[in-house]
C-alpha cells in the first residue's frame, strides 16, 4: 500500500506540473486499478445482522467440575496461565451461552489438564472429568459436547482413557496439552497415542500449557498474555518438522487462539531446509521445505478464542482456508474480555473481515462438519 501512494503522490505532482493528457489517463488508470485492487483486498460485508436465536457452535470453552477445581485449589493452582482459577456450573454456562447466542459448547479441561498428579490419582481424576461431561450430554442434549482429558503423560494410562471416553462415553474428541513436562507435542514418546487416535479419526484440541518459572523469562505479565501462545506454535511447529502429522493424516488438530503465532512465522518455519540446519536433518525425519510446511499449516484448525480480531483473522487467513476456523470463546477464562453491553455478539470484530454468511460457516458450519454426535445432538 505505501507503494501505491507513493505512485500516485508522483501523478499529482506531475499533473501539476503541466504533464500531457496521456499522463492524465495512465494516472486515471492507475487510480481506479488500485482501487480494484482495494476492493478485492476488503472483504465484502453485508450490512445485514447475524442470524436471531442461540446459533453459535463453541468449540473452545472450558469447565471445571466442582471436584476437579476443589484439587486444582487444594493443590495450589490457584491461577490458570496467571488468571484466576474460575468457577464454574453448567447453569452458568447455560446462561452464558443464552446471553451470547451460542447453542453449544465442546467443554475441554484447560491447562494444566490432570497433569499436576499422578499415577492413580491422575487416571481417576481424567475419568471424573469425562464421565462429568458425558452426564451433561444426558441432561443437556442438545448444550454441551466434550473433549476429554487424558491422564498424559502416563502413554498407556492415557490410551486406555481415551478409547474409553471416545468408545464409551463418546466424547467428541480429546483435548491434549502442548507440552507435558517440557516435551512437546510431537515427540516419540507420544507415538503409540497418536496410533490410537489417529485409527478414530480423531479431533485433537490442542491448547497450550504453561511454562515452568524457571524455563522463561521473569516478565510482569500473566502466561496466557503471551507464552501460551507461544507455547502453540511450538507444539504445532514440532508436530510438523518431527512428521507427526504426516503419519496420521486422520487426526484433525484444532490450534488454540488462532495457532498462536504460527500463521505470523509460517514462511518462516518453512525456510529451515534452505539454511544449514537443512544439511544437518536427521535421516529418519522428513526434511521440512517451504511448499509442504505451507501445506501441513493449511491443514490445521484454528479457532477465533481471544484472537477474533482482524490482524488475527487476516494472518489466519493466509494460510489456510476459511473451511479451517471455527468459533471459540475461550469461557470462563474469557469472562473479563468479552462485551457486554450491544446486540449480545461475543466476537464483533469478526464482522470487520468476514460477512453474515462466511460468519455463519465459522460459528456454526464448521464445527458442527467436524463433531458429527454433536452435530446429530443438535440437529445441525
Amino acid at each position: 500500500m505505501t507503494i501505491s501512494r507513493s505512485a500516485g503522490s508522483t501523478s499529482r505532482r506531475r499533473l501539476l506540473g503541466g504533464a500531457a493528457a496521456g499522463t492524465l489517463g495512465v494516472a486515471a488508470l492507475a487510480a481506479s486499478g488500485l482501487s480494484a485492487t482495494k476492493a478485492q483486498a476488503t472483504p465484502a460485508r453485508r450490512q445485514a445482522p447475524p442470524p436471531s436465536g442461540a446459533y453459535r457452535i463453541d468449540l473452545h470453552a472450558h469447565f471445571l467440575p466442582p471436584d476437579y477445581r476443589a484439587s486444582l485449589i487444594e493443590h495450589g493452582h490457584l491461577t490458570i496461565g496467571g488468571y484466576p482459577t474460575p468457577n464454574w456450573s453448567p447453569e452458568e454456562a447455560v446462561g452464558f451461552m443464552d446471553y451470547y447466542g451460542i447453542q453449544a459448547q465442546a467443554l475441554s479441561v484447560s491447562d494444566p489438564g490432570v497433569s499436576y498428579l499422578r499415577g492413580r490419582d491422575a487416571n481417576d481424576m481424567a475419568r471424573y472429568c469425562n464421565t462429568y461431561a458425558a452426564d451433561l450430554f444426558r441432561r443437556y442434549p442438545t448444550r454441551f459436547g466434550a473433549f476429554a482429558v487424558l491422564p498424559m503423560p502416563d502413554i498407556p494410562a492415557a490410551i486406555e482413557e481415551a478409547i474409553y471416553a471416545l468408545d464409551t462415553l463418546r466424547l467428541d474428541g480429546v483435548v491434549l496439552l502442548s507440552a507435558y513436562d517440557g516435551i512437546y507435542l510431537g515427540d516419540p514418546r507420544f507415538e503409540p497415542l497418536m496410533i490410537a487416535l489417529n485409527q478414530r479419526r480423531a479431533y485433537v484440541f490442542v491448547h497450550p500449557a504453561a511454562i515452568a518459572a524457571d524455563a522463561k523469562p521473569e516478565l510482569p505479565l500473566p502466561d496466557f498474555i503471551e507464552e501460551f501462545t507461544f507455547d502453540t506454535t511450538r507444539a504445532a511447529t514440532m508436530m510438523m518438522v518431527t512428521g507427526l502429522t504426516q503419519r496420521y493424516p486422520d487426526i484433525r488438530f484444532q490450534l488454540a487462539h488462532a495457532g498462536g503465532t504460527l500463521p505470523f512465522l509460517s514462511h518462516r518455519i518453512g525456510v529451515v531446509s534452505q539454511t544449514v540446519l537443512g544439511d544437518l536433518w536427521p535421516q529418519d525425519l522428513p526434511r521440512p521445505s517451504v511448499l509442504d510446511t505451507e501445506r501441513q499449516i493449511s491443514r490445521f484448525f484454528y479457532d477465533t478464542a481471544l484472537s477474533a480480531a482482524p490482524a488475527a483473522m487476516s494472518a489466519t487467513l493466509a494460510v489456510t482456508g476459511r473451511d479451517h476456523i471455527v468459533f471459540g470463546s475461550d469461557w470462563p477464562f474469557s469472562a473479563a474480555t468479552l462485551p457486554q453491553s450491544g446486540d449480545n455478539d461475543p466476537a464483533p470484530r469478526l464482522s470487520e473481515i468476514f460477512d453474515t454468511d462466511q460468519r455463519m460457516e465459522i460459528e456454526r458450519y464448521n464445527p458442527l462438519r467436524q463433531l458429527p454426535r454433536l452435530a446429530e445432538a443438535v440437529g445441525g
